[in-house]
């Protein structure tokens, strides 16, 4: 399979740009409503949002253990409570894995997981 669309943009920089923008827009939106009132766009946003957490967990298994990766899945789990508990990932919790995926570049370009989770984060 080609994934050259001779834009000198790599598969996983168009993956995690296409995703950036889409959860700029998605968290600014659920932000907004969760401010007016609990809607279905929020709920389809956290979704979202859990199911790239489980599919980050997934692959860190698959991988090398690291103290970065170590902590990435700490900080994963931790999201993955918090959002089957309380129905959300808080502002904090976005922040620490935004701080953990730029942290981890390298891996963010090698797993398509850890960039769909960076899009999601507003990366």
């Amino acid at each position: 399979m080609n994934r050259d669309s001779g834009d000198d943009l790599t598969f996983g920089r168009k993956v995690v740009g296409g995703l950036i923008g889409a959860i700029n827009n998605t968290h600014s939106v659920g932000a907004y409503q969760h401010a007016t009132s609990q809607s279905a766009a929020t709920d389809e946003a956290t979704e979202q949002l859990l199911s790239a957490v489980r599919e980050l967990r997934a692959d860190l298994q698959r991988v090398r253990a690291t103290e970065q990766t170590a902590a990435l899945a700490e900080a994963l789990a931790e999201a993955e409570e918090e959002i089957t508990t309380t129905g959300q990932a808080g502002p904090a919790r976005r922040e620490r894995l935004r701080e953990l995926l730029s942290d981890s570049q390298a891996l963010v370009s090698i797993l398509a997981s850890a960039g769909g989770l960076a899009g999601l984060l507003g990366m």
